[in-house]
């Protein structure tokens, strides 16, 4: 698959999934942006950090290698700038994404996203369909609701 084919493809399961996605003409290291995405965790806020993180990126096509617009994405889910600055100062959370980094290497992820289980993986981007189809397929059953 070509990278317009790859393009046309992510928008299309982007808009299926009712998430935003515009044009992006550059890629950008994200490799601090994992790294405050490690902070922004330990600080219970991960989950709105990589939200914003993935915005700027896939819907604004900011450059998410810049301290200012990872500092700027930091301030907007409420944590604190310059605590932000000491972390990519400092490379606080570089060993944890090395970490992460060498786990999926050893588990032969070559691609995100991956989705594992029991051994085998799906690749890129998925509907939601695909997804559930792939784990009812290896016979994960669906809880059931409890009171």
């Amino acid at each position: 698959m070509n990278i317009e084919q790859m393009m046309a493809y992510l928008k299309k399961i982007a808009k299926e999934e009712g998430l935003p996605f515009g044009e992006r003409t550059m890629t950008y290291n994200s490799r601090l942006a994992q790294e405050l995405g490690k902070w922004a965790e330990s600080r219970g806020r991960g989950r709105e950090f990589h939200s914003a993180v993935f915005r700027a990126y896939f819907a604004h096509g900011k450059n998410i290698g810049e301290r200012s617009t990872l500092v700027d994405l930091v301030t907007s889910t409420g944590l604190a700038g310059d605590e932000a600055e000491e972390v990519l100062t400092h490379r606080t959370y570089k060993n944890d994404v090395d970490q992460d980094w060498s786990r999926s290497r050893a588990m032969g992820v070559t691609a995100v996203p991956t989705f594992l289980l029991r051994s085998q993986r799906i690749v890129g981007a998925q509907p939601y369909d695909a997804l559930a189809q792939f784990i009812r397929d290896r016979g994960v059953m669906k809880r059931s609701m409890i009171g």
